[in-house]
Protein backbone atom coordinates (compact mmCIF):
# COMPACT_ATOMS: atom_id res chain seq x y z
CA UNK A 1 0.00 0.00 0.00
CA UNK A 2 1.36 3.49 -0.79
CA UNK A 3 1.95 5.56 2.00
CA UNK A 4 1.44 8.97 0.61
CA UNK A 5 -0.78 9.58 -3.35
CA UNK A 6 0.17 12.02 -5.78
CA UNK A 7 -2.76 14.76 -5.63
CA UNK A 8 -2.33 17.43 -7.89
CA UNK A 9 -3.72 20.87 -6.68
CA UNK A 10 -4.03 24.27 -8.38
CA UNK A 11 -6.18 27.29 -8.08
CA UNK A 12 -7.89 29.12 -10.39
CA UNK A 13 -8.54 32.98 -10.92
CA UNK A 14 -9.23 35.66 -13.45
CA UNK A 15 -5.82 37.56 -14.08
CA UNK A 16 -8.01 40.66 -14.76
CA UNK A 17 -8.32 41.10 -11.45
CA UNK A 18 -4.55 41.29 -9.75
CA UNK A 19 -4.19 44.88 -11.32
CA UNK A 20 -7.44 46.11 -10.23
CA UNK A 21 -8.00 44.93 -6.48
CA UNK A 22 -3.96 45.36 -4.80
CA UNK A 23 -3.10 42.34 -2.68
CA UNK A 24 -5.93 40.19 -3.79
CA UNK A 25 -3.95 37.84 -5.32
CA UNK A 26 -1.65 36.87 -2.63
CA UNK A 27 -4.74 36.72 -0.29
CA UNK A 28 -6.55 33.74 -2.35
CA UNK A 29 -2.81 32.57 -2.74
CA UNK A 30 -2.25 31.72 1.21
CA UNK A 31 -5.69 30.44 0.92
CA UNK A 32 -4.28 27.71 -1.82
CA UNK A 33 -1.56 27.14 0.14
CA UNK A 34 -2.97 26.31 3.50
CA UNK A 35 -5.41 23.69 1.73
CA UNK A 36 -2.01 22.11 0.01
CA UNK A 37 -0.27 22.19 3.71
CA UNK A 38 -3.71 20.40 5.02
CA UNK A 39 -3.92 18.03 2.47
CA UNK A 40 -0.22 16.94 3.11
CA UNK A 41 -1.06 15.96 6.65
CA UNK A 42 -3.62 14.26 5.82
CA UNK A 43 -1.86 11.47 3.25
CA UNK A 44 -1.33 13.42 0.05
CA UNK A 45 1.88 14.16 -1.62
CA UNK A 46 0.72 17.40 -3.03
CA UNK A 47 1.25 18.67 -6.63
CA UNK A 48 1.15 22.51 -6.32
CA UNK A 49 0.59 23.98 -9.92
CA UNK A 50 -0.16 27.58 -8.52
CA UNK A 51 -2.42 29.82 -9.85
CA UNK A 52 -3.97 29.45 -13.00
CA UNK A 53 -5.47 32.38 -14.19
CA UNK A 54 -5.33 32.00 -17.92
CA UNK A 55 -5.67 29.48 -20.87
CA UNK A 56 -2.03 29.24 -21.46
CA UNK A 57 -0.92 28.11 -17.85
CA UNK A 58 -3.86 25.79 -18.38
CA UNK A 59 -1.76 24.09 -20.49
CA UNK A 60 1.37 24.37 -18.68
CA UNK A 61 -0.73 23.28 -15.43
CA UNK A 62 -1.54 20.24 -17.15
CA UNK A 63 1.26 19.14 -18.85
CA UNK A 64 3.14 19.13 -15.42
CA UNK A 65 0.30 17.09 -13.87
CA UNK A 66 0.43 14.67 -16.34
CA UNK A 67 3.98 14.49 -16.32
CA UNK A 68 3.96 14.00 -12.32
CA UNK A 69 1.25 10.99 -12.73
CA UNK A 70 -1.01 12.63 -9.95
CA UNK A 71 -3.80 9.71 -9.25
CA UNK A 72 -6.43 12.69 -8.56
CA UNK A 73 -6.58 16.20 -8.95
CA UNK A 74 -8.14 19.13 -6.85
CA UNK A 75 -9.26 22.44 -8.55
CA UNK A 76 -9.48 25.23 -5.83
CA UNK A 77 -11.87 28.30 -7.05
CA UNK A 78 -9.82 30.81 -5.44
CA UNK A 79 -12.56 33.58 -6.94
CA UNK A 80 -14.45 33.57 -10.16
CA UNK A 81 -12.72 32.02 -13.22
CA UNK A 82 -13.63 31.64 -16.71
CA UNK A 83 -14.32 28.15 -17.98
CA UNK A 84 -11.71 28.24 -20.68
CA UNK A 85 -9.46 28.43 -18.16
CA UNK A 86 -10.21 24.98 -16.72
CA UNK A 87 -11.27 22.74 -19.60
CA UNK A 88 -7.98 22.37 -20.78
CA UNK A 89 -6.35 21.12 -17.61
CA UNK A 90 -9.93 19.13 -17.26
CA UNK A 91 -9.31 17.48 -20.79
CA UNK A 92 -5.62 16.52 -20.68
CA UNK A 93 -4.93 15.35 -16.61
CA UNK A 94 -7.11 11.85 -17.05
CA UNK A 95 -7.45 11.26 -13.40
CA UNK A 96 -10.32 11.96 -11.16
CA UNK A 97 -11.03 15.80 -11.11
CA UNK A 98 -12.79 17.28 -7.52
CA UNK A 99 -13.50 21.01 -7.84
CA UNK A 100 -12.90 22.65 -3.96
CA UNK A 101 -15.55 25.48 -3.55
CA UNK A 102 -14.32 26.58 -0.78
CA UNK A 103 -14.58 29.94 0.61
CA UNK A 104 -12.30 31.37 3.45
CA UNK A 105 -15.08 31.92 6.21
CA UNK A 106 -18.65 30.58 6.51
CA UNK A 107 -20.08 33.96 5.78
CA UNK A 108 -18.86 37.48 5.02
CA UNK A 109 -18.79 39.85 7.20
CA UNK A 110 -21.50 42.20 5.56
CA UNK A 111 -21.22 45.34 8.18
CA UNK A 112 -17.77 45.49 7.70
CA UNK A 113 -17.61 45.06 4.18
CA UNK A 114 -20.15 47.74 3.60
CA UNK A 115 -18.75 50.08 5.89
CA UNK A 116 -15.61 50.13 3.61
CA UNK A 117 -15.65 53.79 1.80
CA UNK A 118 -13.41 52.70 -1.02
CA UNK A 119 -16.26 50.61 -3.67
CA UNK A 120 -13.13 48.99 -5.05
CA UNK A 121 -11.83 47.68 -1.94
CA UNK A 122 -15.61 46.28 -1.82
CA UNK A 123 -15.44 44.75 -4.21
CA UNK A 124 -11.97 43.19 -4.14
CA UNK A 125 -13.27 42.02 -0.33
CA UNK A 126 -16.49 40.18 -2.22
CA UNK A 127 -14.14 38.44 -4.57
CA UNK A 128 -11.72 36.77 -1.87
CA UNK A 129 -15.24 35.23 -1.13
CA UNK A 130 -16.75 34.60 -4.81
CA UNK A 131 -15.89 31.01 -5.00
CA UNK A 132 -19.05 29.97 -5.31
CA UNK A 133 -20.17 32.27 -8.33
CA UNK A 134 -18.25 29.72 -10.90
CA UNK A 135 -19.31 26.50 -9.57
CA UNK A 136 -22.37 26.16 -12.05
CA UNK A 137 -20.55 27.40 -14.66
CA UNK A 138 -17.27 24.42 -14.54
CA UNK A 139 -20.04 22.04 -13.75
CA UNK A 140 -22.47 22.81 -17.13
CA UNK A 141 -18.99 23.07 -18.74
CA UNK A 142 -17.82 19.48 -17.56
CA UNK A 143 -21.06 18.13 -18.35
CA UNK A 144 -21.49 19.05 -22.09
CA UNK A 145 -17.23 18.03 -22.54
CA UNK A 146 -18.02 14.66 -20.66
CA UNK A 147 -15.58 14.89 -17.87
CA UNK A 148 -16.54 13.52 -14.69
CA UNK A 149 -15.69 15.68 -11.41
CA UNK A 150 -17.11 16.22 -7.92
CA UNK A 151 -17.45 18.83 -5.68
CA UNK A 152 -16.79 20.18 -2.05
CA UNK A 153 -18.85 22.99 -1.04
CA UNK A 154 -17.98 24.55 2.30
CA UNK A 155 -15.38 26.79 4.44
CA UNK A 156 -11.97 26.76 4.96
CA UNK A 157 -12.01 25.55 8.51
CA UNK A 158 -14.86 23.75 8.67
CA UNK A 159 -14.83 20.15 9.59
CA UNK A 160 -16.99 18.68 7.26
CA UNK A 161 -14.68 20.19 4.44
CA UNK A 162 -11.72 18.22 5.47
CA UNK A 163 -13.49 15.08 6.13
CA UNK A 164 -14.72 15.06 2.44
CA UNK A 165 -11.26 16.27 1.19
CA UNK A 166 -9.95 13.19 3.47
CA UNK A 167 -11.82 10.63 1.75
CA UNK A 168 -11.58 11.76 -1.70
CA UNK A 169 -7.51 11.00 -0.86
CA UNK A 170 -8.73 8.26 0.71
CA UNK A 171 -10.61 6.81 -2.09
CA UNK A 172 -7.34 7.76 -4.62
CA UNK A 173 -5.22 5.57 -2.90
CA UNK A 174 -7.43 2.69 -2.55
CA UNK A 175 -7.91 3.32 -5.92
CA UNK A 176 -4.02 2.99 -6.66
CA UNK A 177 -3.82 0.19 -4.17
CA UNK A 178 -5.94 -1.96 -6.47
CA UNK A 179 -4.30 -1.04 -9.99
CA UNK A 180 -0.86 -1.54 -8.35
CA UNK A 181 -2.10 -5.09 -6.02
CA UNK A 182 -1.56 -8.67 -7.52
CA UNK A 183 -3.87 -11.48 -7.00
CA UNK A 184 -2.89 -14.82 -7.06
CA UNK A 185 -5.84 -18.02 -7.51
CA UNK A 186 -4.89 -20.95 -6.45
CA UNK A 187 -7.05 -24.00 -7.23
CA UNK A 188 -10.80 -23.16 -8.38
CA UNK A 189 -13.84 -22.58 -7.56
CA UNK A 190 -15.54 -24.40 -5.04
CA UNK A 191 -17.75 -26.09 -7.27
CA UNK A 192 -21.45 -25.13 -7.62
CA UNK A 193 -21.28 -21.76 -6.11
CA UNK A 194 -22.63 -20.02 -9.32
CA UNK A 195 -23.14 -16.66 -7.34
CA UNK A 196 -19.14 -16.82 -6.47
CA UNK A 197 -18.12 -17.28 -10.14
CA UNK A 198 -16.84 -13.81 -12.15
CA UNK A 199 -15.09 -12.40 -15.08
CA UNK A 200 -11.53 -11.66 -13.81
CA UNK A 201 -10.89 -9.81 -17.07
CA UNK A 202 -13.77 -7.39 -15.58
CA UNK A 203 -11.82 -7.13 -12.47
CA UNK A 204 -9.03 -6.33 -14.03
CA UNK A 205 -10.44 -3.77 -16.24
CA UNK A 206 -12.50 -2.18 -13.60
CA UNK A 207 -10.06 -2.27 -10.53
CA UNK A 208 -6.60 -2.79 -12.81
CA UNK A 209 -5.81 -5.64 -10.36
CA UNK A 210 -2.95 -8.03 -12.45
CA UNK A 211 -4.00 -11.75 -11.76
CA UNK A 212 -1.91 -14.01 -11.21
CA UNK A 213 -3.07 -18.07 -11.90
CA UNK A 214 -1.31 -20.26 -9.79
CA UNK A 215 -0.59 -23.57 -9.42
CA UNK A 216 -0.90 -25.91 -6.38
CA UNK A 217 2.36 -28.03 -7.04
CA UNK A 218 4.39 -25.00 -6.66
CA UNK A 219 2.85 -24.58 -3.45
CA UNK A 220 4.02 -28.33 -2.45
CA UNK A 221 7.26 -27.25 -3.71
CA UNK A 222 7.85 -24.92 -1.33
CA UNK A 223 6.13 -27.10 1.69
CA UNK A 224 8.59 -29.80 1.11
CA UNK A 225 11.72 -27.23 1.78
CA UNK A 226 10.34 -25.95 4.65
CA UNK A 227 13.59 -26.17 7.40
CA UNK A 228 13.75 -26.76 10.72
CA UNK A 229 14.06 -22.94 11.56
CA UNK A 230 11.29 -22.15 9.38
CA UNK A 231 9.53 -24.33 11.01
CA UNK A 232 10.31 -23.18 14.37
CA UNK A 233 9.75 -19.62 13.55
CA UNK A 234 6.17 -20.08 12.65
CA UNK A 235 5.43 -21.80 15.49
CA UNK A 236 6.72 -19.16 17.75
CA UNK A 237 4.49 -17.08 15.87
CA UNK A 238 1.28 -18.85 16.15
CA UNK A 239 1.67 -18.35 19.87
CA UNK A 240 2.21 -14.57 18.98
CA UNK A 241 -0.74 -14.39 17.39
CA UNK A 242 -3.03 -16.52 18.32
CA UNK A 243 -4.24 -18.45 21.71
CA UNK A 244 -3.69 -22.13 20.89
CA UNK A 245 -5.61 -24.35 22.48
CA UNK A 246 -4.03 -27.66 24.19
CA UNK A 247 -6.17 -29.49 21.99
CA UNK A 248 -4.07 -29.43 18.87
CA UNK A 249 -1.95 -31.91 18.24
CA UNK A 250 1.59 -31.22 17.48
CA UNK A 251 1.17 -33.24 14.23
CA UNK A 252 -1.74 -30.51 13.04
CA UNK A 253 0.82 -27.83 14.54
CA UNK A 254 3.68 -28.47 12.51
CA UNK A 255 1.42 -29.56 9.52
CA UNK A 256 0.13 -25.94 9.58
CA UNK A 257 2.79 -23.93 10.53
CA UNK A 258 4.87 -25.65 7.04
CA UNK A 259 2.25 -25.05 5.45
CA UNK A 260 1.91 -21.38 6.43
CA UNK A 261 5.49 -21.15 5.65
CA UNK A 262 4.90 -22.44 1.80
CA UNK A 263 2.15 -19.96 2.07
CA UNK A 264 4.59 -16.99 2.47
CA UNK A 265 6.96 -18.10 0.07
CA UNK A 266 4.52 -18.40 -2.99
CA UNK A 267 3.26 -14.92 -2.10
CA UNK A 268 6.75 -13.75 -2.02
CA UNK A 269 7.45 -15.23 -5.30
CA UNK A 270 4.63 -13.82 -6.80
CA UNK A 271 4.89 -10.12 -5.35
CA UNK A 272 1.14 -11.26 -4.40
CA UNK A 273 -1.16 -8.58 -2.16
CA UNK A 274 -4.12 -11.08 -2.48
CA UNK A 275 -4.78 -14.42 -2.78
CA UNK A 276 -8.22 -17.07 -3.65
CA UNK A 277 -8.13 -20.44 -2.99
CA UNK A 278 -9.43 -23.65 -3.28
CA UNK A 279 -8.84 -27.35 -4.00
CA UNK A 280 -10.01 -30.70 -3.70
CA UNK A 281 -8.91 -33.37 -5.77
CA UNK A 282 -9.03 -37.12 -4.65
CA UNK A 283 -9.65 -38.27 -1.46
CA UNK A 284 -6.33 -38.30 0.44
CA UNK A 285 -3.71 -36.44 -2.60
CA UNK A 286 -1.08 -34.64 -1.52
CA UNK A 287 -2.48 -31.38 -2.08
CA UNK A 288 -5.21 -32.12 0.43
CA UNK A 289 -3.10 -32.16 3.42
CA UNK A 290 -2.06 -28.46 2.55
CA UNK A 291 -5.28 -27.17 1.27
CA UNK A 292 -6.21 -28.80 5.07
CA UNK A 293 -3.81 -26.36 6.89
CA UNK A 294 -3.86 -23.65 4.84
CA UNK A 295 -5.86 -21.62 7.57
CA UNK A 296 -3.51 -20.21 10.33
CA UNK A 297 -1.08 -19.22 7.73
CA UNK A 298 -3.78 -17.12 5.23
CA UNK A 299 -5.14 -15.67 8.32
CA UNK A 300 -1.83 -14.34 9.82
CA UNK A 301 -1.39 -12.77 5.97
CA UNK A 302 -5.14 -11.46 5.92
CA UNK A 303 -3.65 -9.80 9.31
CA UNK A 304 -0.76 -8.29 7.56
CA UNK A 305 -2.58 -6.65 4.75
CA UNK A 306 -2.37 -9.32 2.39
CA UNK A 307 -6.55 -10.48 2.46
CA UNK A 308 -6.73 -14.25 1.44
CA UNK A 309 -10.44 -15.25 0.94
CA UNK A 310 -11.14 -19.34 0.83
CA UNK A 311 -13.51 -21.21 -2.05
CA UNK A 312 -11.73 -19.34 -4.62
CA UNK A 313 -13.86 -16.27 -3.78
CA UNK A 314 -11.91 -13.34 -6.33
CA UNK A 315 -14.67 -10.89 -5.62
CA UNK A 316 -14.77 -11.32 -1.98
CA UNK A 317 -10.66 -10.92 -1.58
CA UNK A 318 -11.22 -7.59 -3.85
CA UNK A 319 -13.49 -6.41 -1.11
CA UNK A 320 -11.37 -7.79 1.70
CA UNK A 321 -8.32 -5.57 -0.25
CA UNK A 322 -9.95 -2.83 -0.12
CA UNK A 323 -11.08 -2.67 3.35
CA UNK A 324 -7.50 -3.52 4.03
CA UNK A 325 -6.23 -0.65 1.87
CA UNK A 326 -8.57 1.43 4.15
CA UNK A 327 -6.97 0.70 7.06
CA UNK A 328 -10.22 -1.12 8.64
CA UNK A 329 -9.20 -4.97 8.39
CA UNK A 330 -11.84 -6.99 6.14
CA UNK A 331 -12.27 -10.51 7.43
CA UNK A 332 -14.01 -13.09 5.06
CA UNK A 333 -17.44 -13.67 6.13
CA UNK A 334 -20.93 -15.47 5.55
CA UNK A 335 -24.27 -15.01 6.91
CA UNK A 336 -24.79 -17.82 9.26
CA UNK A 337 -27.99 -17.21 11.15
CA UNK A 338 -30.59 -15.01 12.65
CA UNK A 339 -31.52 -13.67 15.83
CA UNK A 340 -35.31 -12.43 15.75
CA UNK A 341 -35.00 -12.15 19.85
CA UNK A 342 -32.01 -10.09 19.74
CA UNK A 343 -32.63 -8.72 15.92
CA UNK A 344 -29.60 -9.19 15.31
CA UNK A 345 -27.62 -11.17 12.16
CA UNK A 346 -25.03 -13.20 12.43
CA UNK A 347 -22.19 -13.52 10.34
CA UNK A 348 -18.34 -15.84 9.97
CA UNK A 349 -17.07 -18.27 8.16
CA UNK A 350 -14.37 -21.59 8.84
CA UNK A 351 -11.39 -18.82 7.75
CA UNK A 352 -9.34 -17.33 6.92
CA UNK A 353 -9.99 -14.05 9.17
CA UNK A 354 -8.51 -10.84 9.91
CA UNK A 355 -6.70 -11.27 13.46
CA UNK A 356 -6.15 -7.45 13.72
CA UNK A 357 -9.60 -7.02 14.26
CA UNK A 358 -10.79 -9.35 16.53
CA UNK A 359 -12.25 -8.99 19.58
CA UNK A 360 -9.58 -10.12 22.16
CA UNK A 361 -7.44 -13.24 21.28
CA UNK A 362 -7.95 -14.93 18.40
CA UNK A 363 -7.86 -18.67 19.44
CA UNK A 364 -6.61 -21.50 17.21
CA UNK A 365 -8.64 -24.76 17.27
CA UNK A 366 -9.08 -27.83 15.92
CA UNK A 367 -11.82 -28.92 14.02
CA UNK A 368 -12.59 -32.23 13.06
CA UNK A 369 -14.26 -31.81 9.92
CA UNK A 370 -14.23 -29.08 7.43
CA UNK A 371 -18.39 -28.72 6.30
CA UNK A 372 -18.86 -29.16 3.31
CA UNK A 373 -15.30 -29.88 2.43
CA UNK A 374 -12.54 -32.47 2.62
CA UNK A 375 -10.80 -33.58 5.47
CA UNK A 376 -10.70 -31.59 8.80
CA UNK A 377 -6.99 -29.85 10.91
CA UNK A 378 -7.18 -26.24 12.39
CA UNK A 379 -9.51 -23.37 12.19
CA UNK A 380 -9.49 -19.46 13.62
CA UNK A 381 -12.21 -19.21 16.66
CA UNK A 382 -12.93 -15.28 17.19
CA UNK A 383 -15.57 -12.36 16.80
CA UNK A 384 -14.81 -8.92 15.34
CA UNK A 385 -14.51 -5.96 17.58
CA UNK A 386 -17.34 -5.02 19.31
CA UNK A 387 -18.20 -1.20 17.61
CA UNK A 388 -19.11 0.03 14.49
CA UNK A 389 -18.30 -1.69 11.06
CA UNK A 390 -18.82 -1.74 7.23
CA UNK A 391 -19.68 -5.09 5.18
CA UNK A 392 -18.60 -4.70 1.98
CA UNK A 393 -19.11 -6.44 -1.30
CA UNK A 394 -17.68 -6.48 -4.86
CA UNK A 395 -20.68 -8.02 -6.93
CA UNK A 396 -21.21 -8.67 -10.47
CA UNK A 397 -24.71 -7.91 -12.03
CA UNK A 398 -25.98 -8.07 -15.18
CA UNK A 399 -24.41 -4.85 -16.50
CA UNK A 400 -20.95 -4.95 -15.30
CA UNK A 401 -19.76 -4.42 -11.37
CA UNK A 402 -20.84 -2.44 -8.34
CA UNK A 403 -20.32 -2.40 -4.91
CA UNK A 404 -22.55 -3.05 -2.13
CA UNK A 405 -21.82 -1.66 1.42
CA UNK A 406 -24.02 -0.94 4.71
CA UNK A 407 -22.69 0.28 8.20
CA UNK A 408 -23.72 -1.37 11.50
CA UNK A 409 -22.46 -2.74 14.85
CA UNK A 410 -20.96 -5.28 16.08
CA UNK A 411 -22.05 -6.56 19.55
CA UNK A 412 -21.49 -9.18 22.37
CA UNK A 413 -23.65 -12.04 23.03
CA UNK A 414 -23.40 -15.58 22.45
CA UNK A 415 -22.13 -16.75 19.21
CA UNK A 416 -21.34 -20.12 18.42
CA UNK A 417 -18.08 -21.73 19.60
CA UNK A 418 -17.48 -24.34 16.39
CA UNK A 419 -14.08 -23.29 15.18
CA UNK A 420 -15.30 -20.76 13.17
CA UNK A 421 -15.39 -16.57 13.05
CA UNK A 422 -18.50 -15.65 14.58
CA UNK A 423 -20.22 -12.64 15.21
CA UNK A 424 -23.18 -10.77 15.84
CA UNK A 425 -24.26 -7.52 13.44
CA UNK A 426 -27.23 -5.29 14.40
CA UNK A 427 -28.18 -2.78 11.91
CA UNK A 428 -30.35 0.31 11.73
CA UNK A 429 -33.37 -1.26 9.79
CA UNK A 430 -33.18 -3.98 11.68
CA UNK A 431 -32.38 -7.82 10.77
CA UNK A 432 -35.32 -9.00 8.59
CA UNK A 433 -35.00 -5.71 6.80
CA UNK A 434 -31.36 -5.70 6.24
CA UNK A 435 -31.07 -9.53 5.00
CA UNK A 436 -33.88 -8.87 2.73
CA UNK A 437 -31.98 -5.45 1.31
CA UNK A 438 -29.03 -6.80 0.79
CA UNK A 439 -29.74 -10.15 -0.54
CA UNK A 440 -31.59 -8.55 -3.23
CA UNK A 441 -29.08 -6.06 -4.29
CA UNK A 442 -27.44 -9.81 -5.71
CA UNK A 443 -24.28 -10.18 -4.08
CA UNK A 444 -22.49 -13.84 -3.51
CA UNK A 445 -22.93 -15.23 0.02
CA UNK A 446 -19.88 -13.75 1.68
CA UNK A 447 -19.01 -10.24 2.21
CA UNK A 448 -15.90 -8.56 3.89
CA UNK A 449 -16.15 -7.18 7.45
CA UNK A 450 -14.10 -4.57 8.72
CA UNK A 451 -13.95 -1.86 11.30
CA UNK A 452 -15.32 1.72 11.62
CA UNK A 453 -17.97 3.49 9.53
CA UNK A 454 -16.42 3.66 6.38
CA UNK A 455 -19.11 3.65 3.81
CA UNK A 456 -18.34 7.48 2.65
CA UNK A 457 -14.79 6.50 1.81
CA UNK A 458 -16.11 3.16 -0.34
CA UNK A 459 -19.09 5.94 -2.19
CA UNK A 460 -16.27 7.90 -3.30
CA UNK A 461 -13.85 4.90 -4.39
CA UNK A 462 -16.67 3.86 -6.71
CA UNK A 463 -16.95 7.43 -8.12
CA UNK A 464 -13.56 7.22 -8.98
CA UNK A 465 -13.79 4.02 -10.48
CA UNK A 466 -16.67 4.75 -12.31
CA UNK A 467 -19.31 2.10 -11.15
CA UNK A 468 -22.16 1.76 -9.03
CA UNK A 469 -22.58 1.49 -5.30
CA UNK A 470 -25.47 0.55 -3.39
CA UNK A 471 -25.69 1.72 0.19
CA UNK A 472 -27.92 -0.27 2.78
CA UNK A 473 -28.97 1.20 6.10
Amino acid sequence: MKQKIKAGLFGVGLDTYWSQFEGLLGRLTGYRQEIARKMNELGAEVMDVGMVDNPEKAREAASFLKREEVEIVFLFISTYALSSTILPVAQRIGVPLVILNIQPVPAIDYAALNALKDRGKMTGEWLAHCQACSVPEFAAVFNRAGIRYEIVSGYLQEEYVWKEIKGWIDAARVKAGMSDNRMGILGHYYGGMLDVYTDTTLQSAVFGTHIEQLEMCELKAFRDAVTDAELAAKLREFNERFDVSPQCEPSELERAAGTAVALDKLIAAHRLGSLAYYYEGSAGNEYENMVTSVIAGNTLLTGNGIPVAGECEVKNVQAMKIMSLLGAGGSFSEFYAMDFNDDIVMLGHDGPAHFAIAEGRVQLVPVPVYHGKPGKGLSIQMSVRHGDVTLLSVCEGRDGLFLLVAEGASVAGPVLEIGNTNSRYRFSIGAREFINRWSKAGPSHHCAIGTGHVADAIDKLASLLGIPVVRIC
